[in-house]
């Protein structure tokens, strides 16, 4: 028996002990101030032998914990809240949480210039851990109910589906010694699919509600259609629908591309977000400032939309593999470029993207994957974004669209409403294309950096021959990868494609029809990702 036990513990080491399946979120809003109280309701599955459930939380008080009812013993030190829950079978367990206090981050409480009261989730990274008690991790995903209790006059809008709105009773004051009551309403949002705390959030301000109508119909995942609108300040509703008016063509677009689209709905929100957009599940957050100077362009709204697959439905397991996020992100926004303003717009797109990687100090000294970085924030940079939707679009050019979007709809049709490594991702390309990618992700990936070329070329036009020798400087190591090259003789124009080994310089024999060389161009089509000398 004790060998169990340790095997048991041996195991609990390895994961994690508990996973939270659902939060209930019961919030009450003060009419000014930031003090909030707050009810947290934990489903729980217990899977090791383990008698205290620890969780994430900072700056709230707690000041009750029961379990099935019963008061049960906790501890709060160091930003951890230790809760005594006993046995140490394989059970479900229903904690509840008590608590108050004033969020010093996370839940972002201000007054705007009309000095009216707002109060915006901004969890991202780690940060729900501040006015939640959660696993603050994105491993951990969970499904959530929101019941906001707040001043009339302010609209609460959470994840998930709207379930009712109500005016609470105001309290008693028979002798009227505290003046009038003030109205409160009570609202309550259910998000039925399992998201991270890094999206999970709630709105609470004075915000008109503008409908964009049933979106991408016979392409959403819970119900017919994909219910869209806009939440602004009063005075901001003159500008919509502006960018939103790409709305249901983006979902659409991606829909149809990897999968059907994973929520109840899609609201897209002015905020007090400290991001320019921010992707919280079939919530998305916009930057105050984005709607006061109407300046929402339609590419942030497709890259915030992207991730609700790439991020929410699907959520790196661990930080360093950022990528899958932000990456995947930035690539659907230029894929939607492509879609509704042609290649040569892609194609513009991308030269922007390879040159914001070429200046970036941080790709030069860091791999995409990145497990050293400890400074969360410091992961959105060029890294995670640009670079990483580089790779995606070079893997495209290398496997073709075919087996490339097959594998990605693979992809999230095996980790949807889970999480996943990049590990997961190259399998999937790999079983569609019959490929083995290892190298490429390793080199890609796994290495900073990025090839500098010289490309060197001669035509010798009696002997009908083009000589082209491609040098690698070798800063961060030789890379091996396909170069395309455009040329037009008498003939025409050709493309072709070569295969540059991982060495300092290799040259290429190309025959060519008679007559001189008329132009010749080195990655016309923008697909490789190198600094490149002609």
């Amino acid at each position: 028996m004790l060998a169990l036990w340790f095997a048991a513990a041996a195991l609990a080491a390895q994961q994690p002990a508990f996973h939270i399946v659902h939060y209930d979120l019961a919030l009450d809003l003060p009419q000014s101030g930031k003090t909030i109280e707050g009810v947290a309701s934990l489903t729980v599955h217990r899977l090791a032998p383990v008698d205290t459930l620890t969780l994430d939380l900072l700056d709230m008080k707690v000041s009750l914990v029961t379990e099935a009812g019963k008061r049960i013993g906790f501890s709060q030190h160091d930003g951890r809240l230790n809760i005594y829950v006993g046995g140490s079978r394989q059970d479900t367990l229903h904690v509840t949480i008590t608590y108050a206090g004033v969020p010093t981050d996370g839940l972002i409480i201000s007054t705007d210039s009309a000095g009216r009261w707002l109060a915006f989730g901004d969890n991202w990274p780690n940060r729900a851990r501040h006015w939640i008690p959660s696993v603050d991790h994105p491993s951990s995903k969970a499904t959530v109910t929101w019941t906001v209790q707040a001043p009339a006059g302010r609209r609460i809008v959470a994840n998930g589906e709207l379930i009712s709105e109500r005016e609470v009773p105001r309290p008693a004051d028979p002798d009227g010694a505290f003046g009038s009551p003030i109205a409160r309403t009570e609202t309550v949002w259910r998000e039925s699919r399992p998201i991270p705390m890094d999206v999970m959030v709630i709105a609470a301000a004075p915000l008109e509600r503008f409908d964009l109508g049933n979106t991408a119909c016979g392409l959403a995942e819970l119900g017919r259609c994909v219910p869209q609108m806009v939440y602004t300040a009063p005075e901001q509703r003159s500008i919509l629908p502006g960018a939103f008016a790409e709305a249901d063509s983006i979902v659409t677009f991606f829909a149809r591309t990897v999968g059907a689209f994973p929520y109840e709905k899609l609201a897209h929100l002015q905020s007090s977000t400290i991001f320019g957009g921010m992707e919280n599940a079939s919530a998305i957050f916009y930057a105050d400032k984005m709607f006061r100077r109407d300046s929402v362009h339609y590419d942030i709204v497709a890259h915030e939309t992207a991730h609700q697959w790439f991020g929410d439905a699907i959520t790196e397991r661990e930080w360093s593999h950022l990528w899958l996020s932000e990456g995947f992100a930035t690539y659907f926004a230029a894929l939607y470029t492509q879609h509704s303003r042609g290649d040569s717009a892609f194609r513009a797109t991308m030269e922007k993207v390879r040159e914001t990687v070429l200046k970036a100090e941080e790709v030069t000294r860091r791999p995409v994957i990145d497990t050293i970085e400890t400074k969360l924030t410091s992961l959105l940079n060029a890294n995670s974004y640009d670079k990483g939707g580089f790779v995606l679009h070079m893997l495209r050019e290398e496997l073709g669209d075919s087996a490339f979007f097959r594998g990605l709809r693979r992809y999230v049709r095996e980790h949807r409403h889970g999480t996943a490594l990049t590990d997961d991702l190259q399998q999937a390309l790999e079983h569609e294309s019959g490929r083995t990618l290892g190298p490429i992700f390793d080199e890609w990936l796994r290495r900073p950096g990025y090839p500098e070329i010289a490309v060197t070329w001669a035509h010798d036009a009696a002997a009908n021959e083009l000589s082209m020798t491609v040098t690698q400087s070798g800063r961060f190591g030789y890379f091996a990868f396909p170069l395309t090259v455009g040329y037009s003789d008498s003939a025409g124009l050709h493309r072709i494609r070569l295969a540059v080994p991982a060495e300092q310089a290799h040259t290429f024999r190309v025959h060519t029809a008679d007559g001189p060389l008329a132009s010749l161009r080195v990655d016309p089509d923008v697909t490789l990702l190198a600094k490149i000398t002609k």
